[in-house]
């Protein structure tokens, strides 16, 4: 079945059922995770990979803060995810406030840890509002992260992709120009910010096929746990959001679990289109919560696997 016709029918079967109703959870998630900052914030991570493990992930990512703030953190919880979750971990790397050798130095450890798959980035400015500047006698960019990280050793690599142009692209053709060359250096696949609006990722998907990239592009899924945060975070990434979803989230600062449910009905439709559109891979940024993640998989026909059946 061609994919035109296969995103006809999946357009038919929307409109004639309920929009969740018998998908056959042929997806594959992956879920993202920061290091924690406090003991609870560890137990509420550790009960989140909990949750979550039962479906079956393909990795779940552990994130890097800038200049390495959270490096021992990082490192702390990737590992016990691979290890004691038996989930595939990856950690995060980027090339802010460390040299070549230190961030080689890192990623040898990981090699020397079991850890087969790295999320490089470049990174942004450790104080989160200045321009990027490279450390001096580091890596300049993530293609030259992902090169070195080669030289390290064989690792898996996921990068980052904007389909609403990165903040400090000249525009979107850079961007791909950009995304192509990452997949030249040896990433694996590029996983994107968060969006709210499907027809972006599909035209950067389109453009990017467009210019010989063929690696996996998974799209960055966020379910809104705090409305305000995901404006702050908007503003930073050049993420759109709708003028409708300020309307939906209005009133609901002092009701979280009507808030949460708002939260993944929003994000599982988000899933649905972009499901309907020939999308079989997902990329959860939990912020450290589970529930939400779970509830949208579950809609689109996901149960656990295995003994966790």
């Amino acid at each position: 079945m061609s994919p035109t016709v296969q995103q006809m029918r999946e357009g038919q079967l929307a409109l004639e059922a309920p929009l969740f109703s018998g998908l056959p959870g042929d997806i594959e998630v992956s879920f993202e995770f920061f290091p924690p900052k406090t003991e609870k914030m560890g137990e509420t991570l550790w009960q989140s990979v909990e949750t979550l493990k039962p479906l079956g992930p393909r990795f779940a990512s552990v994130t890097y803060g800038a200049g390495g703030t959270t490096r021992e953190r990082t490192h702390q919880q990737v590992v016990r995810i691979q290890n004691e979750a038996g989930i595939p971990a990856a950690a995060h790397l980027t090339c802010v406030g460390a040299s070549r050798e230190e961030v080689d130095e890192v990623a040898s450890h990981y090699w020397a840890e079991g850890i087969r798959h790295i999320v490089a980035l470049r990174g942004d400015a450790p104080d989160g509002s200045g321009k990027y500047t490279p450390h001096p006698g580091g890596y300049g960019n993530a293609v030259e992260l992902i090169a070195g990280l080669k030289q390290v050793a064989d690792f898996e690599i996921s990068v980052a992709a904007y389909p609403e142009v990165h903040p400090d692209s000249p525009d979107a053709q850079a961007d791909i120009d950009n995304l192509k060359a990452k997949f030249d250096a040896g990433a694996t696949r590029a996983i994107t910010q968060f969006f709210f609006n499907t027809r972006c990722f599909f035209d950067f998907r389109d453009r990017a096929a467009a210019a010989g990239i063929k690696g996996e592009i998974v799209p960055g899924i966020m379910p809104v746990i705090s409305f305000a945060a995901v404006q702050r975070m908007s503003g930073l990434c050049g993420t759109a959001i709708p003028g409708w979803m300020e309307g939906l989230f209005e009133g609901l600062d002092e009701r979280p679990e009507a808030r949460q449910l708002v939260s993944a009905t929003i994000a599982a439709e988000l899933c649905r289109r972009l499901y309907a559109g020939g999308v079989r891979q997902f990329h959860f940024y939990t912020l450290n919560r589970a529930e939400l993640s779970y509830a949208i998989c579950h809609m689109l026909g996901m149960r656990p696997k295995g003994d966790a059946a």
